[in-house]
């Protein structure tokens, strides 16, 4: 009841706010495509080697895909997701699935610096692909997925889910689209993550398979900065990246940040492996959005003041500070991305945003500095 209350207060009692929310209220609502529909579109995964897969396949499934084969090399992984997925044929060789004409669409999660050429392969095969963040890995291997992207005009998506798989953060960029904060003027983002060394395979701990930490959960958060303040456009101020805890594994990396400027607004970075035993979550992920006429703050997993789970928002206008609780807000990013594999649209996610947030993760990952804390 006093979520209700505070709500109509701050229509009522903020002119902006109230414009905006009632654009916000005449936007069509996603639908997220049910299972009693026949498929639109038919898909398939090739590599599995982070569980992210998991959550991609469901939200291609919920707009309207049919999985229909998966490959992966590893025993395991491929025993795990043949009992989540029992009706998708498991195949032998990658190639079964690159040359089979029905599949429209690769989604994979393979060993980060092998997602790239995948991916190269699948527009090569005229499939349209969607991997798991981070979707390349170097300078080089980026300007050959553009180059194969612009030849073949097939859709190379990187699944960027702390936006596009977080509801707060998806309700956040309805407010801001509705006006509730007026014009954003700057992004801080935090992605801190749990090390879980015991269950890490031998690839986490040596950059050269994923990147660096800036390439690797960084893009993420380049992503949100670019969409947020609604930049085409951005440099690198500065960046350091580093080990400063586990000398134990010298080619990993558990700290990173960045400061970034764009054509329409500034956002701060920080990344690190940090998360303690004691938070109950793997990470306390943070979004601060700044606006001309006030601010959103997401506390994406928990809220350390108390609050069950996750997908909170919070925002603060002239008025007031308004709480919303998000784990009722549709996710329509399933349906709006099966769209643009039939329609060849755009809609999810432009394809050059796409690029762009991952050339400023990789730039500012080959520009960083050492921290050069003590150890």
């Amino acid at each position: 009841m006093k979520y209700a209350l505070n709500r109509r207060r701050f229509i009522k009692d903020s002119s902006r706010a109230a414009a905006g929310m009632a654009l916000l209220s005449s936007l069509p609502q996603s639908s997220t495509a049910t299972t009693n529909k026949e498929p639109r579109i038919r898909f398939s995964v090739i590599n599995i080697n982070h569980s992210h897969i998991y959550g991609m396949v469901d939200a291609v499934t919920s707009g309207g895909g049919q999985l229909i084969s998966f490959y992966a090399k590893e025993a395991d992984l491929a025993a795990t997701f043949a009992q989540k997925y029992p009706a998708a044929k498991q195949v032998q060789h990658k190639k079964e699935i690159l040359e089979d004409s029905s599949v429209q669409l690769i989604l994979s999660s393979g060993i980060p610096v092998e997602r790239a050429p995948l991916g190269i392969e699948a527009m090569k095969h005229g499939k349209d692909y969607l991997v798991d963040k981070p979707g390349i890995t170097s300078l080089e291997q980026l300007a050959e997925v553009r180059r194969v992207q612009k030849e073949t005009k097939c859709i190379y998506a990187i699944m960027y889910s702390e936006r596009l798989e977080n509801k707060a953060t998806v309700k956040a960029g309805e407010l801001v689209k509705a006006g509730a904060i007026g014009r954003v003027i700057q992004t801080i983002g935090m992605g801190p993550h749990r090390m879980n060394i015991q269950s890490r395979p031998k690839w986490f701990f040596d950059k050269k398979y994923y990147g660096g930490i800036i390439t690797d959960i960084g893009s993420h958060q380049f992503d949100q900065f670019l969409f947020f303040t609604g930049s085409t456009r951005a440099e690198i101020v500065a960046s350091q990246a580093g080990n400063v805890h586990y000398p134990q594994y010298p080619a990993f990396e558990d700290f990173g940040d960045v400061m970034v400027k764009g054509n329409n607004g500034t956002g701060y970075i920080r990344v690190d492996w940090f998360t303690p035993d004691g938070l109950k979550s793997w990470g306390d992920g943070r979004l601060t959005i700044l606006g001309t006429d006030g601010y959103i703050e997401l506390r994406k997993n928990i809220d350390i003041a108390g609050r069950e789970g996750g997908n909170h928002l919070f925002l603060v206008n002239s008025k007031e500070t308004i709480y919303m609780d998000c784990n009722k807000e549709p996710l329509p990013f399933g349906e709006q991305f099966v769209n643009d594999v039939i329609n060849r649209t755009e809609t999810a996610m432009g394809q050059e945003h796409c690029f762009l947030a991952t050339e400023l993760s990789l730039i500012a990952q080959k520009m960083a500095t050492q921290p050069g804390f003590k150890k």
